[in-house]
């Protein structure tokens, strides 16, 4: 008798349970096709059925629950208000609970408490402090699928307004140690856009066209991309007036001695002396050498090619550079490597050289927008010295801004500059009156200087 009162009771519970189950995927179907429509309202109650019987049966219950949300602290009455919100940091604690990982089995624990401080930052729902403290367990647990952009920004803006405010636990050397890391992961996330770039353009350029998902991707990637350029150029903003050679100077040489044998260090601290031009005091030769003694690699061989640049010694600072290129492994890498010597040389005057360095960089990284937009600045800087007669002297115009066109169609986080670059050269080339007064419409010119290019005049 015992036996069968247990059989039954196993029998109905499953019975039960079968029931349950089945009622939460009809109100999951019923709330999600609601939701897709924005029909929040309708998708309310099934959504919250579902979401408190059967909180692990799709992740659905997490990304519609939190539009649901969103939507009646949006149109709800301020004493209703705080109820929503304080369920909407409920539901990210439970999606972190119950879907952590996605169906691959990747983790997504940065990604969602990214989400949630986003969302205590909207709607005010934590200091800084709190906020802060969300966004760094993001980044340190899980920061592989911690790579939004606004994320990334409002990390750092955060972790500044709490240095600004003289929280006690921020120092001027932690903030910008703060800065190095992300600036590091932006870098990370852009390359890996670009790399996948990179790919579809070197297909569009074998003539072999994009399939209908490849064209979605490479949309996906531009504005992903653009999204990351202007955060990153927001958080260089926001550090701009604290990392000043007078700021950085005095503090990389107290901590000279403690650090000289971290490469990390010595890199980063390297690296933002160079690129806020204090490389001429003496510690900038001393973070060098100890670098390149510690751990010789692409960076502290590119330093030293610059240092020789400065002492006037251009032969080996070319060893130098190339040194440094052929050190480094990782193409992007080469490429921001080439782009920045391109630059050093554009500064010197090098012309032929810089076009030369930006050329090797685009083989390295086609999508490189900005190397292109070098080589145009080149061109329309030397417009004025090449060509035999003012109409040869402005018909570079149009070499430097068919180049600039170049940059638009690789690289859309540059394309909104570059398509105003282009415009603004193609005004100083020559009109068509020009053309038709000189009768040189369909000409070729052959432009000697350091250019030795050939330009198609326009035909009329």
């Amino acid at each position: 008798m015992r036996s069968l009162y247990i059989f039954l009771l196993i029998f109905f519970s499953i019975y039960s349970y079968s029931q349950s189950k089945e009622e939460c995927f009809s109100n999951l179907s019923i709330f999600a096709e609601y939701a897709k429509v924005k029909n929040y309202e309708a998708a309310y109650e099934p959504w919250l059925k579902v979401k408190g019987e059967c909180p692990d049966i799709n992740s659905a219950i997490y990304v519609y629950g939190e539009r649901i949300l969103k939507f009646y602290i949006k149109n709800s009455q301020e004493n209703e208000k705080d109820k929503y919100q304080k369920d909407l940091l409920s539901l990210y604690d439970e999606w972190l609970k119950y879907f952590s990982k996605t169906k691959s089995g990747t983790p997504q624990i940065g990604k969602i408490l990214a989400i949630k401080a986003q969302s205590m930052i909207d709607y005010k729902l934590a200091d800084d402090k709190g906020i802060y403290n969300v966004y760094d367990e993001a980044f340190k647990k899980d920061p592989k699928s911690f790579t939004s952009p606004k994320g990334l920004y409002n990390y750092f803006k955060i972790y500044f307004n709490l240095y600004k405010n003289g929280n006690s636990s921020v120092s001027l050397e932690s903030l910008f140690e703060k800065y190095e890391e992300l600036t590091e992961k932006f870098e990370l996330v852009m390359g890996s856009y670009t790399s996948k770039l990179d790919g579809l353009l070197k297909k569009e350029e074998n003539d072999d066209p994009l399939s209908s998902r490849e064209v979605k991707n490479k949309r996906i990637y531009e504005v992903n991309m653009i999204a990351c350029s202007t955060y990153l150029n927001n958080l260089n903003a926001i550090i701009a007036k604290e990392s000043t050679c007078e700021n950085l100077i005095p503090l990389y040489r107290k901590n000279f001695d403690k650090f000289k044998s971290d490469a990390v260090w010595l890199n980063r601290a390297a690296s933002r002396m160079d690129s806020k031009d204090c490389s001429d005091d003496p510690l900038f030769v001393e973070l060098v050498e100890a670098l390149h003694e510690l751990n010789p690699s692409a960076n502290s061989a590119y330093y030293l090619g610059l240092l020789n640049d400065k002492k006037g010694d251009s032969k080996t600072a070319i060893e130098y550079y190339n040194e440094s290129i052929s050190l480094e492994t990782d193409n992007l890498k080469k490429a921001k490597t080439l782009y920045k010597i391109a630059l050093k040389f554009k500064k010197s005057g090098q012309y032929s050289k810089s076009r030369s360095y930006a050329y090797k960089a685009l083989n390295y990284q086609p999508s490189s927008g900005r190397s292109h937009l070098l080589i145009a600045n080149l061109y329309a800087s030397s417009a004025n010295n090449c060509g035999n007669t003012q109409f040869e002297k402005r018909a570079i115009y149009w070499l430097a801004a068919k180049e600039a066109r170049k940059a638009a169609s690789v690289d859309a986080s540059v394309r909104r500059t570059a398509n105003k670059t282009a415009i603004s050269y193609e005004g100083r080339a020559p009109s068509k009156t020009d053309i038709f007064t000189e009768g040189r419409s369909g000409e070729t010119i052959s432009v000697k200087c350091w250019i030795g290019k050939n330009i198609t005049v326009p035909s009329i």
